[in-house]
C-alpha cells in the first residue's frame, strides 16, 4: 500500500505543478484504531513555484484526491500551512506529530518541528479537542453506536484532559494517550478496540454507559479547566523566514 500511495502522491506533484515536502497518515489509521475497511487518510503539505506566490490574486490553496480504491487525499499549500501553524492549527500539528509518515523532505521537516513545537497554544488546541468531543456526543449518548463515533470523542477527551494535565502537545497515537484513563475505563478501551479491529466502519455496538459516562465527566473536567491554560509564542518574524527560505 505505501508504494501505492507514493505513487499517488508523485502523480499529484506531476499533474499540479508542485513539490510535496510533507506526507502522513491522519484519522483512524494514525491514531490506532482502524477497521478493516477503513480508507488511508492521506494528509500532504506543498509548494508551488515562486510565481505562485507572487501573484495579486489568491490563487487555490488546497489539494484534494479520492481514489476508486481507498486512498483519501488532502493537502495544503505551504503559505496556508504556515499561517495555521501560527494559529497552532490542532490538526496541522497532528500531521507533523503522526505516527505515520510516508514522505518528508528531511530539511523542511526539521525546520517546522521547532516552530510547531514554539506556537502550540495549550488554550487554543483543548478548546479543538473539546468542540471536537461535544459534536460527538449525541450520536455516543444512542442505544446503539459506532464503535468509530466512540473513539473520535474518547481520543479528542483524553487529548483535552492530557493538555491540561502535562501542557504538551498529546500524542496522536490512541494507546499513548489512555493511561490518563482510569483502569477501568482503559480495560474497557481494550476491550472494544479489539471488537472493531475485526468489524466494518458500519458495525454498531450496543451502548456502553461506561464510556458515556466517562466522556462526559471528562468534558466537565476539560471545561472547567481551559481557563489555566496559557496560549503559544508569537513567532511571526520566525515564520515569515523559514516560508521565504522554503521557496526560494
Amino acid at each position: 500500500m505505501i508504494d501505492k500511495i507514493l505513487h499517488k502522491l508523485k502523480t499529484v506533484e506531476k499533474e499540479k505543478g508542485v513539490e510535496i515536502l510533507f506526507a502522513c497518515e491522519s484519522g483512524s489509521r494514525a491514531w490506532g484504531f482502524a477497521s478493516p475497511d477503513s480508507d488511508y487518510d492521506i494528509r500532504f503539505i506543498y509548494k508551488h513555484e515562486i510565481h505562485y506566490y507572487l501573484s495579486l490574486w489568491e490563487q487555490p490553496d488546497v489539494i484534494e484526491f479520492m481514489t476508486e480504491g481507498d486512498l483519501d487525499g488532502s493537502g495544503w499549500d505551504l503559505r496556508k500551512a504556515i499561517k495555521l501553524l501560527a494559529k497552532s492549527n490542532a490538526p496541522l500539528l497532528e500531521w507533523l506529530h503522526s505516527p505515520v509518515i510516508y514522505y518528508k523532505n528531511e530539511v523542511f521537516t526539521k525546520e517546522i518541528l521547532p516552530l510547531a513545537e514554539a506556537c502550540f497554544s495549550p488554550v487554543a488546541c483543548l478548546h479543538h479537542y473539546l468542540g471536537t468531543t461535544k459534536n460527538f456526543m449525541e450520536v455516543c449518548s444512542a442505544e446503539e453506536v459506532k464503535l468509530k463515533s466512540y473513539f473520535y470523542a474518547l481520543r479528542t477527551a483524553l487529548a483535552g484532559k492530557w493538555i491540561i494535565e502535562k501542557n504538551t502537545f498529546p500524542p496522536v497515537a490512541f494507546v499513548e494517550l489512555l493511561p490518563i484513563a482510569p483502569v477501568e475505563i482503559q480495560e474497557k478501551i481494550m476491550e472494544l478496540l479489539d471488537i472493531k479491529a475485526q468489524q466494518h466502519e458500519g458495525y454498531l455496538h450496543p451502548k456502553e454507559v461506561l464510556i458515556t459516562d466517562f466522556l462526559m465527566e471528562t468534558i466537565r473536567f476539560n471545561q472547567e479547566n481551559a481557563g489555566s491554560l496559557g496560549s503559544g509564542k508569537k513567532v511571526s518574524g520566525e515564520l515569515d523566514s523559514f516560508f521565504k527560505n522554503c521557496i526560494k
